[in-house]
Parts: structure tokens; C-alpha cells; sequence
């Protein structure tokens, strides 16, 4: 009997810890609208590395969209759990609802958006279709 390599399940979540850093703050002393990019980039970013996605010779994660919207500004100091929730798994591309909440502030969402992702090849930049492999080890890293 063979195992099957398992898919991420749809409203399944990867989290991420992110200090605010007082260089993300804007001259109304929050954080600055074009950090919250940043926060999801670096979530992003984390969960590609544990799946051996970043700088990886054959396959990239491109982002093709991404929004926000701003809730409740962040102040400084702050430690930040960015989530991102798993709505959808195409044959190349994953969608993210993304959320950004306090630590010290657990269920408050101060930022909520998307993200797209398509895997592209690292050569070309083309689209390429998710490999079961690599889907089951983006399963490995979101919780239900």
C-alpha cells in the first residue's frame, strides 16, 4: 500500500511572529500603510523557505496581487502574528486571505487583505504546475 502525499486544506493557516521595528512608523508615530506589505511579504517569504521555495533553482513563488485593508492602526512597541489562511489551490497559483493581529492583542485584526502567488519557474518566469511533493510539504506548515 502506497501513502498518498497530502494537499494543504483550504482554511487551513500558517502564522508568523514579526517584531514592529521603530523604523516602520510613519510621522503619526503608527506604522506606516506600505509596511503592512512587508509584514505579509515576510510571512510569505517564511513559509516558502520551510517548503525550500526561496532561492530554489527550479521554482519561485511570484506574487501577482496583493491588498490590504487597514483596521486599527499599530503602535509602537508590538509584536505581530501575521497569518495567512489558505482560500485556494490552483494548478499553479495559491490564494492567501491575509491577517495581521497583536500579540499582546489576540483575535483583534488590525489588517486584513490578499495574496496570490503563482509558481513560475526560476528560469523563465512561466507558470508551472504545483508538484505533489511540493503541495505536501505546504501541508506540513498550516494548521486547521
Amino acid at each position: 500500500m502506497t501513502s498518498a502525499l497530502s494537499a494543504p486544506v483550504i482554511g487551513s493557516v500558517f502564522h508568523c511572529v514579526v517584531p514592529v521595528r521603530w523604523g516602520d512608523l510613519d510621522a503619526q508615530n503608527h506604522v506606516n500603510n506600505t509596511v503592512y506589505f512587508r509584514y505579509f511579504e515576510e510571512a510569505r517569504v517564511q513559509l516558502f523557505r520551510k517548503v525550500g521555495l526561496v532561492l530554489a533553482e527550479n521554482k519561485v513563488g511570484i506574487l501577482v496581487h496583493a491588498s490590504c485593508d487597514f483596521l486599527k492602526p499599530v503602535l509602537y512597541p508590538a509584536t505581530l502574528v501575521v497569518g495567512l489562511v489558505l482560500t485556494r489551490v490552483g494548478r499553479t497559483s495559491m490564494e492567501f486571505d491575509t491577517i495581521i493581529e497583536c500579540q499582546d492583542d489576540a483575535g483583534v485584526v488590525y489588517a486584513k487583505g490578499k495574496n496570490v502567488i503563482v509558481g513560475a519557474d526560476a528560469a523563465t518566469g512561466k507558470p508551472t504546475p504545483w508538484t505533489p511533493s511540493e503541495l505536501a510539504a505546504f501541508a506540513q506548515y498550516f494548521v486547521e
